[in-house]
């Protein structure tokens, strides 16, 4: 066994005595497709591979992502035993394998009495987690990347839906106010009897804009109106007149004020000026369904752009305030979905702080997520802003079940996650404690018990 070990290139200077700290190990034969150990799995075993490859793989939001292939003459499973954390990935034989397994306990009295083996085991484990990291990076940046692009998708999707719903109605209602609008034509109508209409028509669009920068009508309320003007209509022979009605009560018209045109008009010539009136107020309105849905198309493109700061300096002089805005738009969906409240407490004088807005709205956007994970089905997300000395001081509250405090000292640690296997990365509040810590030099702290979870983030005004 011990010459066995020394054909391994990393292990071939080691002394007869170093070998020997191996000698308490076992054997292991895998075929291929069997498991050597599952993400998640507590950790029991240094391996060494005599023969065959062992596949690393860890899953991410159910998405399966290959971390390394470990073949003959190599080691692996020294980043958990060190980390002191459970298996990153999972461990499979993708051919037959003959491997050496040392138990923990021999494996921590061996990098303890041999330099030389500790120091090939650490020089290892630096480098397989700075790859480990940065392909959990990549792979997180994806994965919100599709996170945000699918509540994107859902929230642009419903002013471009209504845009184009209006769009298809406008054809059909401009075809028939011309229709109506020549029948009027051949009725032969005094100069007094269209001065009356089109300002009755006038009053009516203004009528209308107004009802609906209020909007605020009582939907029974609105229901009376409608059958009061439904039953109006019948006893003045407006055939279907039913289906003028929602519009024309929409608009704020009645009874009361149709009564003065009808007064003036022959039954055929009165129904068909509320067909008229009926179709222009409906081009008006569906002219807004259009401006209000581009509008918005505009806005979250304005968003998305200012959220990642594209065609802008990396560093430069930011309002917090925007970025959360931003970021908050972006996460409207989720937030909508999982019937959450979003509560601001800003203060309006805070000063504008030099940063790296694009990497702050990545904290942003960790902290709210992980706060709507928290909250499940529904609850409330709190964000206070407000300047102590020369920081400002962001604080995102949610009112969730909390963090143990057991584990509050530990959830800014490389993997460290509390949540099932495959549904994070463990790395959201490690990129946000470097961003916030190592490339701005301020400072994040987490404040939980049950009820509420606090995280502060304290940033400089003037980036060092």
């Amino acid at each position: 066994m011990l010459e066995t070990l020394r054909k391994i290139s990393v292990f071939e200077h080691l002394t007869e005595n170093e070998l020997k700290c191996f000698i308490n190990g076992t054997e292991l034969w895998l075929d291929s497709g069997d498991i050597l150990f599952h993400q998640g799995d507590p950790v029991e075993y240094f391996y060494i591979v005599f023969e065959g490859a062992i596949q690393l793989s860890r899953e991410i939001v159910n998405q399966k992502i290959l971390l390394a292939t470990y073949g003959s003459s190599t080691f692996f499973g020294e980043v958990p035993l060190l980390a002191g954390t459970p298996h990153l990935a999972s461990g499979e034989a993708v051919r037959k394998s003959h491997m050496y397994c040392l138990h923990e306990n021999d494996f921590w009295q061996m990098i303890t009495i041999c330099p030389s083996i500790r120091k090939i085991v650490l020089g290892h484990m630096a480098s397989r987690m700075q790859e480990l990291q940065l392909l959990s990076q990549q792979h997180e940046k994806l994965v919100a990347l599709g996170t945000l692009s699918a509540g994107l998708a859902h929230e642009l999707n419903n002013p471009v839906s209504a845009a184009h719903r209006a769009a298809s109605q406008l054809q059909d209602t401009v075809k028939s106010l011309d229709a109506v609008t020549f029948k009027l034509i051949g009725q032969n109508l005094t100069q007094r009897q269209l001065k009356q209409l089109l300002t009755f028509r006038q009053d009516a669009i203004e009528q209308a804009a107004q009802s609906d920068i209020q909007d605020s009508s009582d939907p029974l309320a609105q229901i009376d109106l409608e059958d009061e003007l439904a039953q109006w209509l019948e006893s003045h022979n407006v055939n279907d007149g039913w289906k003028l009605v929602p519009t024309l009560v929409a608009a704020g018209l009645n009874n009361q004020k149709l009564e003065v045109i009808s007064e003036h008009l022959a039954t055929q010539t009165f129904s068909d000026v509320l067909v008229w009136l009926e179709a222009t107020l409906s081009i008006i309105g569906q002219l807004k369904v259009l401006e209000q849905g581009t509008t918005r198309v505009s806005e979250i493109v304005k968003a998305i752009k200012d959220y990642s700061y594209m065609d802008r300096a990396s560093l430069l002089k930011i309002d917090v305030h925007e970025g959360l805005e931003n970021t908050l738009t972006i996460l409207r969906y989720k937030l909508r979905k999982h019937n959450i409240v979003v509560t601001r407490e800003y203060d309006k004088n805070l000063p504008q702080i030099q940063a790296h807005g694009s990497a702050l709205n990545q904290v942003w956007t960790n902290l709210i997520d992980n706060a709507i994970d928290a909250l499940g089905e529904q609850g409330e997300i709190r964000i206070r802003t407000c300047q102590n000395k020369d920081y400002v001081v962001v604080e995102i509250m949610d009112n969730g079940p909390g963090i143990p405090l057991a584990i509050q000292s530990r959830i800014f640690e490389p993997f460290f996650t509390t949540k099932e296997v495959g549904s994070g990365t463990g790395l959201g509040l490690e990129i946000s404690y470097r961003i916030v810590v190592t490339q701005h030099h301020g400072e994040i702290r987490c404040f939980s018990e049950p009820g509420e979870t606090r995280f502060q983030i304290r940033l400089p005004i003037l980036h060092m």
